[in-house]
């Protein structure tokens, strides 16, 4: 299946283009892609020109969250995909999404792809292994080779990119919240507003993998506050969130139980937003 794959991008043309290519080479669908340009002013819009992809364009940087959001009356697919710009996909990664997809029988659902990173993070949900930080050192045919006998089983707590979700359940919960412009912390939001509307399938594929180089552009950033909002907002922490209700990185188990914090919990909820 055909999916409307969205990627931010800010002045990182390279990367951008090596993002692009891996789609085109390793996708067993023709997919359509949707360039977001906060400013572009490094030759990145009349590069999209040249390859007739389509883009949105705004001449100033809006983030993540306005920028993404901007994209949505853009989307032809049933299914949209995040995707950052210095991501570089591997072979399978969307036949592993539509595989997965053709076993659920409900719009209700998030599902996040796999990445291999460098260096540890402490994120169990991760593969790593170090094929190079940037472009210049990237070992492009030994992470191929990598990818093509690692092993990682399916995960709980879909979160970030490489990101799927339905796109009538993307527009239901208004897409990204841009109060958390420019973007940090929008994915535990993301999520959240998804558990509230009643979704309980948030799955990791431990298939649908990518080389994620790390932040090339979310390091330019002034960066919000977003853990502080995300507390305010949702009165529990995003860590809490996360470990106790999405179960993030757990082996994959079917879809989520109900949860009901904890009355201390709430209690630690409730001082840490006073302090705030």
């Amino acid at each position: 299946m055909k999916f409307s794959i969205l990627i931010p991008t800010w002045n990182n043309l390279s990367y951008l283009q090596n993002c692009i290519h891996s789609i085109r080479s390793h996708s067993a669908e023709d997919h359509q892609i949707i360039v977001i340009v906060n400013e572009g002013n490094d030759g990145t819009v009349e590069w999209l020109d040249k390859e007739k992809i389509t883009y949105v364009h705004h001449k100033e940087n809006v983030g993540i969250c306005t920028g993404l959001n901007s994209a949505t009356d853009s989307i032809t697919e049933e299914y949209l995909v995040y995707l950052n710009d210095d991501m570089y996909v591997l072979p399978n990664w969307d036949s592993a999404f539509s595989e997965c997809i053709d076993t659920i029988n409900h719009k209700s659902f998030m599902l996040s792809g796999t990445m291999i990173e460098p260096s540890s993070t402490g994120n169990d949900c991760v593969l790593i292994q170090d094929f190079g930080t940037t472009l210049e050192s990237f070992q492009e045919k030994e992470l191929l080779k990598y990818h093509s006998t690692a092993q990682k089983q399916d995960w709980t707590g879909a979160s970030w990119p490489p990101m799927l979700m339905p796109v009538e359940l993307w527009k239901k919960v208004g897409g990204m919240s841009e109060e958390f412009s420019p973007g940090m912390y929008s994915d535990p939001d993301l999520s959240m507003k998804l558990w509230k509307e009643g979704v309980r399938y948030f799955r990791g594929i431990g298939n649908a993998r990518v080389y994620h180089f790390g932040s090339k552009s979310t390091r330019k950033l002034d960066k919000n506050i977003g853990r502080s909002i995300f507390l305010n907002k949702w009165s529990v922490t995003s860590r809490y969130f996360y470990s106790n209700i999405l179960k993030m990185g757990s082996l994959w188990n079917g879809p989520l139980a109900e949860h009901k914090e904890p009355l201390g919990q709430k209690i630690i909820h409730h001082l840490k937003k006073i302090r705030t």
